[in-house]
């Protein structure tokens, strides 16, 4: 199923060599590319619902990899959807792991999720590609970086209706096991959650890109201006505010009555738990919670570069001033949104292993904001 590619594939070591696109491999023939959408989230943002939006997004992960495994080691996860890429013999089993999770989303989030694939041959027919390297968040972790153009262009095949498929049918549920979104807000501490979305002009110069790029990196790097989440983890603080979105992740054949009861149960030992710091078993909660902060997706290149990052006032205006100068030179569009926390959606296999995922985006808008500021200002 493509293991012999995936030996192949690039991972970075250095995040400022993102933008180099000699340090991607191309996916191989026979590939198909998944991607999922929330329509209207901005709508979505607007009413307060922006962790269910993200939820419908880190769900799409959840079930595809579920489905198949835990073998989907190429995926993103993109603030109000994902995608990701898999072999010809895996193909079927994601395609319908898709459907379901868009009948999950708009039955138990009351949100319409875009859900469509396409083989990687159309891609190329385009003009454009898919290649893809990998960045290691952590000795435990690594995310799927993408490059080419071609995930911008099946995103536009989604929205277009070309390429999208129906929900599955009523008794067709997604196997979410795994999938929370129960850590609370991540206030920020250096001033505010900046999430930043940096995409090259299709006829800018490359090269030109990737050296503008690889300078917003270590000015984020050289500030101190990275993960909003604390190297010794997530606060820990009462998860009521997500209890209700929680509870309808998994079903379980309960009610949905039954399934808050249960959960609140849960809720309160996992408090004590990492409250206390009490360890049970093999599980520490202390060495947990500083895992989470290692395996964050904070930073991430996705055709361009997109970054939740926690910024002083200083080195917002900086940033500013160097993608404004880029963008007037014809390089570069962005995105810039500013908030005053970030959420995390997570995708934990297990408790007890150290490969557990955790996507963040800024809590008022985050990324879908910062493309629509980048489309509007535009024009496209």
């Amino acid at each position: 199923m493509g293991d012999g590619w995936l030996e192949t594939v690039p991972v970075l070591q250095d995040f400022a060599q993102v933008a180099d696109p000699s340090n991607y491999a191309p996916l191989p023939g026979g590939w198909r590319v998944g991607v999922s959408d929330v329509v209207n989230s901005t709508g979505a943002i607007e009413d307060g619902r922006y962790k269910a939006v993200n939820l419908a997004g880190a769900a799409t992960i959840s079930a595809v990899s579920n489905a198949l495994g835990g073998a989907l080691p190429v995926f993103a996860f993109g603030g109000d959807g994902a995608h990701f890429a898999v072999s010809p013999e895996q193909a079927d089993i994601a395609a319908e792991a898709l459907r379901r999770v868009a009948f999950w989303t708009e039955r138990d989030l009351g949100l319409s999720l875009r859900v469509g694939m396409v083989a990687v041959e159309e891609v190329r027919a385009a003009g454009l590609d898919v290649s893809v390297a990998f960045w290691s968040a952590s000795d435990d972790v690594r995310y799927a970086m993408f490059s080419g153009g071609g995930l911008g262009w099946v995103e536009r095949q989604l929205k277009a209706g070309a390429i999208q498929d129906p929900p599955a049918g009523t008794k067709q549920e997604p196997d979410l096991t795994g999938l929370s979104c129960q850590w609370g807000p991540i206030n920020a501490r250096r001033g505010k959650i900046a999430s930043l979305i940096v995409k090259p002009l299709p006829d800018a110069d490359r090269e030109r890109f990737a050296a503008i790029v690889a300078h917003v990196v270590e000015l984020l790097e050289g500030t101190g201006s990275l993960n909003p989440v604390p190297v010794q983890g997530p606060d820990v603080g009462w998860p009521s505010g997500a209890a209700a979105l929680q509870s309808r992740v998994a079903r379980n054949g309960l009610s949905l009555f039954r399934r808050r009861l249960h959960l609140r149960l849960i809720n309160g030992i996992s408090w004590l738990v990492f409250k206390l710091g009490l360890r049970i078993g093999g599980f520490d909660p202390n060495q947990y919670r500083r895992e989470i902060a290692a395996n964050t997706d904070y930073r991430k290149f996705d055709d361009g570069l997109m970054m939740t990052v926690d910024c002083s006032a200083e080195t917002i205006a900086t940033l500013r001033t160097i993608l404004d100068a880029a963008k007037r030179e014809g390089v570069l569009r962005y995105g810039l949104h500013m908030q005053d926390s970030a959420l995390m959606t997570c995708v934990v296999p297990s408790a007890t292993t150290s490969n557990h995922m955790h996507f963040v985006d800024g809590a008022a808008g985050g990324y879908a904001l910062a493309a629509k500021q980048m489309r509007e200002g535009d024009g496209i």
